[in-house]
């Protein structure tokens, strides 16, 4: 476990960021369009921080810190055919008839079906398809349902030539997923939960995202504890991802998703909202998946989980903001719309 951490801080946007870059004033975040001009350092865990300029930590002759410098200024490879320069939006396509989000909406494949062709439209560039609700207190699915809910769903799209992402922890499923030509496979248990599932991904050759939780979806929300929590979910991560690579699949397939909602309290969530730029340390893509959780209700006041569509878009812009490679949505239009002014306006130079 380091006691180092690095977290990107000073950033900057547009043309303004490749000013910065070119005078070097900063380092371009994960290789992407966004600059990070200085830090947060760390070197006792946390305990404290000092600012630092990001050209200083590029001069450092320390191997530690050249590392993190190296990981958090990286490109990252294209992904599912997409490049990892900007941020993509993730459509979600739940099958449960339980859904935390949507009470079950899209339990009928056909009304699936048409609802993600409705966010493709939208600006969804991935459609998650998921048959098993790992809702706060959810009971596991059997394969055999699961496979039933989703294999309409998948196959359709699929030939629909949509981009389709698998949202399942079972080795059995991410085979018939992969033969059925999806393009990602997202396992909220990051290859935990099924003990073939980590040779079965690593013969696909398909991307997987793997995603920190702590305990399972079950017993989850029971007083989940942490010494630092976007330390812990970090160390988590970087382990995990170690294994993952340790075991065959290459660490340009792989994406982090730091969990929030799973395991995590509503200062939890907070607080990683805060520091998603330290996930990029990681160096691989980062995904957002806060839609429509908890701790948006908590801080707006909804207590319906499908009307956090305003709260949802601003998380999705956070995260955007902080450099995240996906953000995974249910409200696809109005996270388009939210992204597309931040970007249409960060393209202007700031002349003041």
């Amino acid at each position: 476990m380091t006691s180092l951490y690095v977290r990107p801080a000073g950033l900057v946007y547009g043309p303004d960021a490749a000013l910065a870059i070119e005078a070097g004033a900063g380092l371009p975040l994960a290789g992407g369009q966004i600059c990070w001009t200085m830090a947060l350092v760390s070197e006792d865990r946390g305990t404290s921080w000092t600012p630092r300029k990001t050209a200083a930590l590029k001069a450092s002759r320390d191997r530690d810190v050249a590392g993190w410098v190296s990981r958090l200024s990286a490109p990252r490879k294209p992904v599912a055919g997409l490049g990892m320069d900007a941020c993509h939006i993730m459509g979600i396509v739940n099958t449960t008839p339980d859904s935390f989000s949507d009470g079950g909406v899209n339990a009928d494949a056909d009304k699936a079906i048409e609802n993600a062709r409705a966010m493709a439209k939208a600006g969804a560039v991935l459609l998650d398809v998921g048959g098993e609700s790992t809702r706060p207190g959810s009971d596991p699915v059997d394969e055999a349902e699961e496979w039933r809910r989703i294999e309409p769903v998948i196959t359709t799209l699929v030939a629909n030539g949509l981009a389709v992402s698998c949202d399942t922890r079972k080795a059995a499923i991410m085979q018939k997923v992969t033969r059925a030509g999806v393009a990602m496979i997202n396992d909220v248990s990051a290859l935990t939960y099924d003990t073939d599932a980590l040779n079965v991904t690593a013969s696909s050759g398909l991307p997987v995202c793997l995603m920190h939780a702590q305990g399972d979806p079950k017993t989850m929300q029971h007083n989940p504890e942490y010494d630092n929590v976007v330390l812990d979910v970090y160390d988590w991560l970087h382990r995990r991802i170690e294994t993952v690579v340790a075991s065959g699949i290459s660490r340009d397939l792989i994406i982090a998703d730091p969990g929030i909602g799973f395991g995590k309290t509503f200062a939890h969530n907070l607080e990683l909202m805060a520091g998603l730029a330290l996930f990029h340390g990681l160096g691989v893509p980062v995904m957002l998946g806060a839609s429509r959780k908890g701790f948006i209700g908590s801080v707006t006041g909804e207590k319906v989980a499908a009307n956090r569509q305003t709260g949802s878009a601003a998380a999705a812009l956070l995260g955007a903001m902080s450099g995240m490679q996906f953000v995974r949505v249910h409200d696809v239009p109005a996270t388009r719309h939210a992204l597309s002014i931040w970007q249409a306006t960060t393209a202007q130079h700031q002349d003041l």
